[in-house]
């Protein structure tokens, strides 16, 4: 009655205080108890009170219904439409994906779900309202996530809601994070984030893949100005198919995991890992996967038109062309000099010492430009320039001005130019990046002064740490890392609690450190980053294929790798020392392997060169900041174990690719001959250190037997002989883990005992009688099995008990 009263403009009925409300044209009068406020606290009219209580939601819903009528037709047009949607089906290898936009997450900037089988990856982009302070990277982060309920599963750790990115995610972020940094443009810094999640996996058709795809879609519908559209797809190798995004199960049999991004035009990022595959096949599987690449982008290109953003374009802010010149007229020859430092440590101190001078002319001094007019006069012929003349001008000769007279003008004082330290910060580095280029490509000389194919000098030494049970110091010029190998049983495994991987545990992972003090710096000592956790797995999947099978090498087998000096290709270095390591663990590798990291000059003729790209082996730090690629190859002279590319520009093409990785395989062949002269070699063989691990096979069905009730008997084992462990399987397979030998046998010989089955023939001695019968003896032949001893076998003699025996 409230409401109906209100909506046809009457009044309420009388009631006492407190005072009534009146709908009016447009405006609604109401008293202060209808915002839920009690006037009145006395007690003679408490059910005025709970009335005015009661109906405060209706009260609410007057006031919304009482706005102006312009207010109200817009509410119920927003209630009654529904999100619009816009979706397209693009056609990927063998089937199709589903893209869709515009009906979850409508507050972002962009955000899109793709969906391949039941498979649902959603991603959503954001950028700041205000631009943060210049920098000269692009202020981009990455969240992605695999949610354990997209697969109707939770956590089997204490903690059930996630956390902590895992290495596995973290290894997806950098994936989706390096192909669409060399599509932002310079000079725009909206911090701008990306957060992916898995909503839903059905265990046939992998995220990760997809998850590089919705990030470069979101990307392109955002606001944010990139140039190009990326996408991205995995590649494997099935027999000798190709096959685009294949199925986890497909994946179990294929030779090759490629992960590839590109634009419509070129290519921007590979990385993967594989069985020893020639550059040939490798070259073919990244041509079939741009060519997939290339048909998302141009699907996408009719998204974009449809539903797309206007592009912050007016939001990119670059320095003033000048001062690019400004910078280089002060640098000069400094800047030269500089760069032709071949130790980084007395480069890197010059560089900054002349940084320091341009900034301070640039921004406190002031720069007079050598074209300005700087304290001297003018001499003008009148005849040429009489039409220039001001009347500030002064005449030489008295009286009237004849023609050919000379006119001198006053001088006048130049103005100093000023810029803000962070352009000049910002040009002062791309100016070092381009005399550097410039040298290298004009002179053919790099900063130590190598040519572009050169590697540097290699020094390699086993054994240096004697309680390790393996340890190298690998040494590539600059560049070292001293690697430890560390063995053990199944109980030493990594631990895997991923939505993807179904193993339980690894058998085998590298871990790699970076501190600050390989670089000569001061920093934060915790937690692997993004980058060491990147740099770790490359090197690990590198020397994956060399190792031995677990029925080979029952050995749990962990690497570490600690960066002690760092000039670029630090974990190419991590694959050589690893590899050094293994071998002087005495883990029985197939065969050794070394990584190059290969480094790239693009635009040649820009600097003097014939327009052909110039490739570099071997790259320093310097050159990787100042290059247009860095592609990381590992494996031997037969082929290719991992690799990891990231381009810089607008991206490269296969032919430059396949010059790349030619010279890549001669420079692994250089490595792995100078790893050949490794002084002291690996000793090969286990270290005395490292535990003993002995398998045996029993009967599946004796299993028990060992075990005990409620695991008493292993525990009694392990106990009484004092080894560290014994791992059984369900298909009779044992593995006794010590340290001494001596250790080893007696738990061996008790497994034996306990599972043994006797034959016919078998002879006992020395067994312990347990219990005496009228027609035999029980004795122990084995520990908890016994046998009957027969009366008639205790002596030749006849006897009336088996007690006479004795007498």
């Amino acid at each position: 009655m409230l409401a109906s009263c209100m909506l046809h403009g009457g009044t309420l009925p009388s009631l006492p205080s407190p005072p009534l409300f009146f709908l009016r044209t447009r405006t609604l009068s109401l008293p202060f108890s209808c915002r839920g406020t009690l006037l009145s606290e006395s007690a003679e009219r408490p059910r005025w009170n709970r009335f005015y209580l009661h109906s405060l939601s209706a009260r609410r819903t007057l006031l919304r219904v009482a706005e102006s009528s312009e207010v109200t037709e817009n509410v119920e047009e927003e209630s009654s439409s529904a999100p619009l949607k816009h979706s397209i089906k693009i056609p990927v290898g063998d089937r199709h994906i589903l893209v869709e936009t515009g009906h979850i997450g409508r507050q972002a900037s962009a955000s899109v779900t793709v969906t391949d089988g039941e498979t649902i990856v959603y991603t959503s982009v954001c950028l700041a309202d205000v631009p943060s302070e210049p920098c000269d990277f692009f202020p981009l982060s990455v969240f992605y996530q695999e949610r354990l309920s997209a697969a109707g599963r939770t956590s089997g750790g204490f903690f059930k809601r996630e956390g902590r990115a895992k290495d596995h995610e973290v290894l997806i972020c950098r994936l989706i994070d390096r192909p669409l940094r060399p599509t932002m443009p310079k000079g725009f810094y909206h911090e701008t984030q990306i957060l992916s999640w898995v909503y839903s996996y059905d265990g046939i058709h992998s995220p990760d893949c997809l998850a590089v795809t919705a990030a470069g879609i979101a990307v392109a519908l955002s606001e944010v100005p990139n140039t190009k559209i990326v996408a991205g797809v995995r590649m494997g190798l099935i027999g000798d198919k190709f096959v685009v995004n294949p199925t986890t199960n497909e994946m179990e049999s294929s030779e090759l995991d490629l992960m590839l991004a590109g634009t419509d035009s070129a290519i921007l990022m590979i990385e993967g890992f594989c069985n020893f595959l020639t550059e040939e096949k490798l070259l073919k599987a990244v041509e079939i996967g741009h060519v997939a690449v290339r048909d998302i982008c141009r699907e996408v290109e009719t998204l974009v038109k449809m539903c797309g953003k206007p592009k912050m374009v007016e939001a990119i802010k670059l320095p003033p062309d000048e001062l690019y010149r400004h910078v280089e007229d002060i640098s000069g020859y400094e800047l030269v000099n500089a760069l032709q430092i071949s130790s980084k440590i007395p480069r890197r101190k010059a560089l900054s010492v002349l940084e320091e001078k341009v900034i301070s002319i640039l921004t406190e001094k002031g720069y007079v430009a050598k074209d300005q007019v700087s304290g001297t006069t003018d001499v003008v012929n009148d005849k040429c320039d009489n039409e220039d003349e001001d009347e500030d001008e002064e005449v030489v000769s008295d009286g009237e001005v004849d023609e050919g007279d000379v006119h001198i003008k006053p001088a006048r004082k130049p103005i100093p130019l000023l810029f803000s330290e962070v352009d000049v910060k910002l040009v002062f580095k791309e100016v070092t990046s381009k005399f550097l280029r410039k040298r290298i490509v004009e002179g053919g000389r790099r900063s130590d002064g190598r040519i572009p194919s050169e590697i540097r000098s290699i020094n390699a030494q086993c054994g240096v740490l004697p309680r390790a049970h393996g340890s190298a110091l690998f040494t590539r010029g600059e560049t070292q890392s001293l690697a430890v190998v560390t063995l053990g049983d199944k109980q030493m495994a990594q631990r895997i609690d991923n939505l993807v991987d179904t193993e339980e545990a690894k058998r085998f992972y590298l871990q790699y450190l970076f501190p600050p003090s390989c670089v000569g710096e001061v920093g934060r000592i915790g937690a692997p980053n993004r980058r060491e956790i990147g740099h770790g797995m490359l090197a690990e999947r590198a020397l994956e294929p060399i190792l031995p099978s677990e029925e080979d090498f029952p050995y749990t087998v962990r690497v570490e790798s600690t960066i002690t000096e760092s000039n670029g290709s630090s974990s190419m270095a991590s694959v050589c020392g690893g590899c050094l390591a293994l071998l002087d663990a005495g883990v029985p590798v197939k065969c050794s392997v070394a990584g190059i990291a290969m480094g790239l000059v693009l635009d040649t003729e820009e600097f003097g060169g014939d327009g052909t790209p110039l490739i570099l082996s071997d790259i320093s730090g310097s050159e990787d900041a100042s290059g247009d690629m860095d592609l990381k190859v590992a494996g031997n002279e037969n082929g290719i174990t991992a690799f990891q590319m990231d381009i810089k520009t607008a991206g490269i093409t296969l032919p430059v690719m396949e010059k790349a990785l030619v010279q890549a395989k001669d420079g692994r062949s250089h490595v792995l001959y100078e790893m050949l002269k490794c002084s002291p070699p690996p000793s090969k063989k286990l270290s005395k250190y490292a535990p003993l691990i002995h398998v045996m096979k029993v009967k599946p069905e004796k299993i028990h037997l060992i075990i005990g009730s409620g695991g008493k008997k292993v525990k009694s084992i392990i106990e009484e002989t004092g080894v560290e462990g014994i791992e059984t399987q369900d298909d009779g397979i044992v593995k006794i883990t010590a340290r001494d030998l001596s250790s080893l046998e007696k738990s061996k010989a008790i497994i034996a005992n306990l599972t043994m089955v006797p034959t016919v023939g078998d002879i006992f001695r020395d067994c312990e009688i347990k219990s005496i019968a009228p027609y035999g003896v029980f004795v122990e032949i084995a520990p908890g099995r016994e046998g009957l001893c027969h009366i008639s076998e205790l002596s030749s003699e006849w006897l009336a008990k088996a007690e006479d025996v004795g007498l």
